[in-house]
């Protein structure tokens, strides 16, 4: 029997709670590491101090999440260029195997130009898969807009590994099955999550939403899914810790559930 991919919980999960969060709370509840999200926390942005939290907590950092957010583009500098590069090496320091990367904003025409021989090439070099994600439109009223270039969906480009987000699958209305087919072996990262519909980033617990989560999950299983699961789950709207930390350890149930291996019926 295939052993399960390993589950990760996305720093960005105890938002609006710091980086070191994330680290306890990924221990507390037993996840396999997480995913470092590189924002104005900074502590996030060093790498010695986040390796000091793994170290600390026994939570290795699986995936590094590169600051390329709307609210992110001070971070590590305004070059795009060299926050990729600077990821880069952070997950390499840290001993993750996977960086994330959204694609880039319209509005950052030369960034655009080099988005996909940068990471081709920095993938290339460092043996870390750079991971572009699936996006979304944003709307407001009747207006709907692609703020990505050359749009939302990686897949219509071309790159050599893939993230995918059902979070974002669930507000563009896209069929999450088939961006998984389109995505097949090059997929080597999953952001567990889920949404509503809504033409918003919702990022509910899985089994909240409309998407297909247990599916998802289950056929990365039969495939032999190598990469890492994260469970990337706003919960901004928590009182409490002891909120946050039920929804997280739903979000794990969840997860271990659906990622088991079926038994194979022909074993004795």
């Amino acid at each position: 029997m295939r052993p399960s991919p390993p589950v990760a919980l996305s720093t960005a999960s105890v938002y609006p709670e710091p980086v070191a969060a994330g680290f306890e709370v990924a221990a507390e509840l037993g996840y396999d590491g997480v995913e470092l999200m590189v924002w104005s926390d900074p502590v996030s942005q060093d790498v010695a101090a986040v390796d000091r939290l793994a170290e600390r907590h026994g939570v290795p950092v699986l995936a590094v999440h590169a600051p390329c957010l709307a609210v992110t583009q001070r971070v590590w500098g305004a070059d795009p260029i060299v926050r990729i590069r600077r990821s880069v090496d952070a997950a390499a320091k840290l001993g993750a195997s996977t960086v994330v990367l959204h694609p880039p904003f319209r509005w950052q025409r030369r960034y655009a130009a080099q988005f996909a021989g940068e990471v081709a090439r920095a993938g290339e070099y460092s043996g870390i898969a750079l991971a572009v994600e699936n996006m979304f439109p944003v709307q407001r009223g009747p207006v709907r807009a692609v703020p990505y270039s050359p749009g939302f969906d990686p897949t219509e480009v071309g790159h050599a590994h893939y993230t995918l987000d059902l979070s974002h699958t669930a507000a563009a209305g896209s069929d999450a099955l088939a961006m998984l087919d389109r995505m097949g072996e090059r997929l080597t990262h999953l952001h567990l999550t889920d949404g509503s519909g809504a033409p918003r980033d919702e990022h509910l617990v899985p089994g909240r939403g409309t998407q297909p989560c247990a599916e998802v999950c289950e056929r990365l299983t039969a495939s032999g899914f190598s990469g890492v699961v994260v469970l990337e789950v706003s919960t901004r709207r928590c009182r409490t810790r002891y909120e946050r930390t039920a929804l997280l350890a739903e979000s794990l149930l969840f997860a271990r559930l659906h990622l088991q291996a079926a038994p194979n019926p022909a074993l004795p």
